[in-house]
């Protein structure tokens, strides 16, 4: 038994929660969709919050130093990234900040590129800035996604992409990245003049035995021309504070990104993202090492389970808490594949057609739940799908 408790779920009806508002209306629906753990949070992140509630004023906050210094630490000590206070930006968002740094870095009608299937917010918001989308489709090979490198280098060179959106872990495979591939991506971004914006989000939930490698630790030549984006809010539950940053070590690219930043008046964040921030890399590295466990015990029976009654395909994750589930061999597609896990087998995942056209046989499902959620949500589905 660990330190922390990850086998309670907490109520979070008609809390305003956003993961599980549809279960306000219909109990009997169990939610494993969207990005959101339903764990008890991190105790001193609680607390700090209890904190600056019975002690604080609610006006204008400034970035402390310890917050920066929270950030260099945590890089440094857990991902072997080296980086000054000079080299942060905070942002609300990983979101928003792809939306700063295409804006800041191409022009309306650029090409922009994106790994198909992915995140969905990654195509909108390429979509919404009036940019060319060009989708370079991954490939699934030894039960994980790949990058067809020739595919890549002929879509960059024929549409003269400008940037290139990634994401490192990957979101909805779950793919840990090899050093190799990344020297690869880095390669063809310095060939063609590409600017890498690299979403490190997932960044400290590399699962079994594999590890992380941020993007410019690969190569010094790739601080150059490459944005490292991250957060504590993916790792620590702290979604709902707002609170991201940004790694540019060019100053040239930093001045363009914060001069955008500033005109799209985004270079404040909440306060109390501020404070999880700080707390969750100061204090938080024991509950996420015992959370990785539990991920891993999640996933492994998952898989397990679906192996042995279902004709699902799971493509383990090598990180993150999502898994990537391949239904195509039941012959039915979206939006009927959804329809029939809401109606049939009452759980609530990700429509895979969102993450991209190869998603159209695919639902992604989060596993940071307790593990009788987990237990109960593939029984459920291996009802509603049988062998």
């Amino acid at each position: 038994m660990g330190k922390y408790d990850f086998t309670s779920r907490p109520n979070r009806l008609n809390q305003f929660t956003y993961k599980w508002q549809s279960s306000e209306k219909n109990p009997d629906l169990l939610q494993l969709w969207v990005a959101d753990m339903d764990f008890l949070p991190v105790p001193e992140i609680k607390q700090a919050i209890i904190d600056y509630g019975q002690e604080h004023i609610f006006g204008y906050n400034y970035f402390k130093d310890s917050l920066y210094q929270s950030v260099i630490d945590w890089e440094k000590n857990e991902h072997g990234y080296e980086i000054k206070k000079e080299d942060i930006s905070f942002i609300d968002g990983v979101v928003p900040a792809i939306s700063v740094a295409i804006q800041a870095f191409t022009e309306k009608g650029d090409a922009v590129l994106i790994n198909s299937p992915v995140y969905y917010p990654f195509a909108r918001t390429i979509r919404l800035n009036d940019r060319k989308l060009v989708e370079n489709s991954l490939l699934i090979k030894n039960g994980h996604f790949e990058i067809d490198f020739e595919q890549l280098e002929k879509d960059i060179v024929e549409n003269q992409v400008k940037l290139y959106v990634f994401c490192s872990p990957h979101n909805p495979g779950g793919r840990v990245w090899s050093k190799v591939e990344l020297q690869k991506i880095g390669q063809l971004c310095k060939k063609h003049g590409v600017i890498l914006v690299s979403d490190e989000i997932h960044q400290d939930l590399a699962l079994f035995g594999h590890t992380h490698h941020s993007f410019n630790t690969v190569d010094d030549s790739f601080k150059d021309f490459t944005l490292v984006l991250s957060s504590a809010t993916k790792t620590f539950n702290i979604a709902g504070t707002k609170n991201s940053f940004v790694i540019i070590q060019n100053p040239t690219l930093r001045r363009k990104f914060q001069r955008v930043q500033l005109a799209n008046n985004q270079h404040e964040v909440p306060t109390i993202g501020m404070i999880t921030t700080e707390t969750a890399f100061t204090y938080g590295k024991p509950w996420l090492e015992e959370l990785k466990k539990v991920v891993e015990k999640n996933i492994d029976y998952l898989v397990d389970y679906f192996e042995k009654n279902t004709k699902i395909k799971v493509m383990k994750p090598e990180g993150t808490y999502l898994v990537w589930l391949d239904f195509s061999a039941y012959g039915i597609e979206q939006p009927q594949l959804d329809e029939k896990l809401q109606k049939e087998a009452k759980v609530v995942l990700n429509d895979g057609a969102h993450f991209g056209k190869e998603g159209k046989t695919f639902a992604r499902l989060n596993v940071a739940t307790p593990f009788e959620t987990i237990k109960e949500a593939s029984e459920r589905i291996a009802k509603a799908f049988g062998k």
